[in-house]
């Protein structure tokens, strides 16, 4: 291959190593302890390499490498590349999917118990993860009755206590009400505190404090206070099923398995916190190399633990097999928590028995999406070959592009870009767009497909011009943040939502630009008709076509990301245009009161004394506002 390094060029130290296509985007990172032995060994035998490892080679066109100290930093530093540059051929557990946990804000004045999903919260605890939002409210709904802690929004909260009356749970006991003062905020939290002590393990005590107080109720004949206790005591038991125990008390520990064949591996995880398992998830990966157990398994904990929050962290990670550097991962591992880490294999006993069946888990999963997969991946390939016959592409269009623009009258116009790679989403590089034009949709197509382009010529060029002397070698690579440029990546296919002039108004911006290697269709809503630039009559694909399934998706979450855009746009200047016209309101002030009512139509039933409560607003801007507001709807 023409990228190979030269003989004796690859140093013998540890060090990363990144394989580069012919835009200069990264394509795989990896590691090594020797890079000239790891290097070499891609180029010593193509026909006995994985088929995938094949795949990836054909693409490169460049490799470098950084050297390393230690196997710790190479670790590191594979991890922050995998982040950064997100390669397509890298093992990736990381899905789309935001799995749940159970919060606790006791950071808040009064802590609140909810769901919450993404970046963790300093002054927050969090239990889980849970496969599923219901799975945590059912088990709130069941710890309320012992634990009623507030449920509601700030802004329930707030409205709560303005009229001083709580909301529904607070009537059926199921929440303290500490919005109308019913409990102090020392006996709220306290209550919360029991809440995250029972969802942490404790259990035990609670139980026991409520049989105590139901036998005392029962002999001072109290029996409806009793029967309150005993439902209250089965709400926490059947909460406690949910969770069943199986390790000891007290073990904090993630256990890790793998179903693999020669292609794929399928990964599960149990999440045993206290004992009992409080969440669990699984992944379905392609293998890039001949990776055996205990790199599978290096790769996971690397990306999985990443940037995981210290508290997060198991103390404990029982995996079924150990990884080739386990003590630098468990360094690590050690290092991200601020406190020691094992990564080992369980041999006897009931982590045993725990590991048997996550594995049982992990082959279920495998088998499953086998089944998915044979159609799928025939489905796509399928597709993208279709679209490819019916344009007359020289090779199908691995990556599209679709535009559209949506707008109310000719007012807040905007346009979408939206991006798919083989056939799936990459919501990553989505873009949007604030349209200058006004004269239709057809000058907006052109507009937007221009800004586009000519971003991507002036990435791809230092003075904007193509030319070998003015580029400066890295294409689509930032040289000073070493970081993909924002329209780096040119499309194979430019789909734009609408019929001829469209297509048209598209093909004529490529055109000025001097852009020729990118193909331009236009898909109308009506017949599903794909229209060509320049061409008198549409290319018809049959109904049923999978080529046309995915030229509809793409279309579809075009203008899907177009009109979320334009609302958003559209909501935020009416709001700013009611208060256009009251006089003496600049655009910081505007903004002050819409933050502290939250609404137009909260303002206009305000009285003077409540708008004076905004900062910078005095009685006199007030008045003026009442009066204005009111003249308006009168």
């Amino acid at each position: 291959m023409s990228f190979r390094p030269r003989p004796g060029s690859i140093p013998d130290s540890p060090g990363v190593y990144r394989f580069r296509d012919a835009h200069g985007r990264v394509i795989y990172v990896g590691k090594a302890k020797s890079l000239r032995q790891r290097l070499n060994s891609y180029f010593a035998d193509f026909s006995a390499l994985h088929p995938r490892t094949q795949t990836m080679l054909t693409t490169a066109a460049d490799v470098d490498w950084t050297v390393v100290a230690t196997e710790v930093e190479a670790l590191q530093l594979e991890y922050s590349w995998i982040k950064e540059f997100d390669p397509r051929f890298n093992v990736k557990y990381r899905d789309d999917k935001s799995y749940p946990y159970l919060a606790v804000t006791m950071g808040e004045d009064f802590p609140r118990v909810q769901v919450m999903r993404g970046a963790r919260r300093k002054g927050t605890r969090y239990f889980g993860p849970y496969s599923h939002a219901w799975a945590i409210r059912e088990t709130v709904d069941l710890l309320l009755r012992v634990f009623p802690v507030r449920t509601c929004s700030a802004g329930v909260f707030k409205r709560a206590g303005q009229i001083g009356r709580p909301c529904l749970l607070g009537y059926i006991d199921k929440c303290s009400a500490p919005c109308v003062g019913r409990v102090t905020p020392e006996e709220h939290r306290a209550l919360a505190e029991d809440f995250c002590d029972f969802m942490a393990g404790n259990t035990s005590r609670f139980i026991k404090r409520l049989e105590r107080e139901m036998r005392e109720a029962a002999s001072e004949q109290e029996y409806e206070r009793a029967a309150r206790l005993r439902d209250d005591i089965q709400a926490l038991q059947r909460a406690l099923e949910k969770q069943a125990v199986v390790l000891g008390e007290g073990t904090d520990a993630d256990v890790v398995a793998l179903a693999e064949d020669p292609l794929e591996a399928a990964v599960q995880v149990f999440y045993v916190r206290g004992g009992r398992i409080r969440g669990q998830r699984g992944w379905v990966v392609d293998k890039v190399e001949e990776a055996g157990p205990g790199e599978l398994v290096e790769q996971f904990l690397l990306q999985m633990y990443g940037d995981a929050a210290a508290e997060s962290m198991p103390r404990e990670v029982l995996v079924p097999a150990l990884p080739p550097d386990a003590g630098a991962v468990a360094d690590l591992l050690t290092e991200q928590r601020r406190a020691r880490v094992e990564v080992r294999v369980p041999q006897r006993g009931d982590k045993k028995a725990l590991m048997e069946t996550v594995e049982r888990n992990a082959k279920e999963s495998l088998a499953q999406h086998k089944i998915r997969r044979a159609s799928d991946l025939t489905t796509r390939s399928k597709a993208l070959q279709e679209i490819a016959d019916a344009l007359d592409l020289d090779q199908a269009p691995l990556r599209i592009e679709c535009y559209d623009v949506s707008h109310l009258q000719g007012e807040n116009v905007v346009a979408s870009m939206v991006v798919f790679e083989d056939g799936l989403v990459r919501k990553s590089e989505y873009r949007r767009f604030a349209v200058k034009t006004k004269e239709g949709d057809v000058a907006a197509i052109h507009e937007v497909i221009l800004r586009r382009f000519r971003r991507y010529l002036e990435e791809r060029s230092a003075t904007g011009e193509l030319t070998p002397e003015d580029d400066d070698g890295h294409g689509p690579i930032d040289p000073e943040t070493g970081r993909p440029r924002k329209f780096a990546y040119p499309p194979n296919l430019v789909v734009v939502d609408g019929a001829g002039p469209q297509a048209a108004a598209a093909q004529r911006a490529l055109d000025e630009l001097g852009v020729d290697d990118v193909a331009v269709a236009g898909l109308a809503k009506r017949l599903e008709e794909v229209w060509l630039p320049g061409d008198d009559q549409p290319v018809i694909m049959p109904r049923s076509s999978e080529g046309l399934y995915l030229l509809q998706r793409v279309r579809d979450e075009a203008h899907r990301f177009a009109i979320t855009y334009h609302r958003a746009k559209r909501s935020k200047s009416v709001k700013e245009s009611a208060l256009d016209s009251v006089p003496g309101l600049g655009p910081a002030r505007r903004q002050a009161l819409l933050k502290h009512f939250g609404s137009v139509k909260k303002l206009r039933e305000a009285t003077a004394e409540q708008i004076r409560e905004v900062p910078g607003i005095g009685p006199a801007t007030a008045e003026v506002i009442v009066s204005t507001l009111k003249g308006e709807r009168q």
